[in-house]
């Protein structure tokens, strides 16, 4: 979280709690570094204050590159980040549950979901 602050990345949990065992929290408690760096240079790139709202804590779905194995992160969404993403990335179809995808030249995916972007930094 220190990493976070520092950064100038903000930070918002429903539960206002860090624990990555509580559903209600956002945890970014072994999440990689990679996922930081890149958020990190998200908010450089974009010029938007960005706030992360989801990481590690459990209640994320399961696989090799999820919440809980730190390879995605969520952030509320914001007229600069949606503005940002929806004209900077390439649209890529949509996901299963029907949120719209982004996808950068990395090959990172954008997903809007009803109330933040899930991301995932590859």
């Amino acid at each position: 979280m220190n990493r976070i602050r520092k950064a100038g990345l903000g930070w918002r949990s429903t539960g206002n709690c860090v624990d990555k065992h509580r559903p209600t929290c956002t945890s970014l408690h072994t999440v990689r570094l990679g996922t930081l760096l890149k958020t990190i240079e998200l908010k450089r790139m974009s010029g938007c204050r960005l706030i992360v709202t989801g990481g590690t804590e459990t209640g994320h779905a399961v696989g090799t590159y999820s919440h809980g194995n730190g390879w995605k992160i969520d952030l509320a969404p914001s007229r600069c980040l949606d503005r940002y993403i929806t004209r900077k990335l390439e649209p890529s179809g949509k996901r299963g549950d029907g949120s719209q995808l982004y996808v950068s030249p990395e090959q990172d995916l954008f997903a809007r979901e009803s109330d933040h972007w899930d991301i995932l930094f590859r």
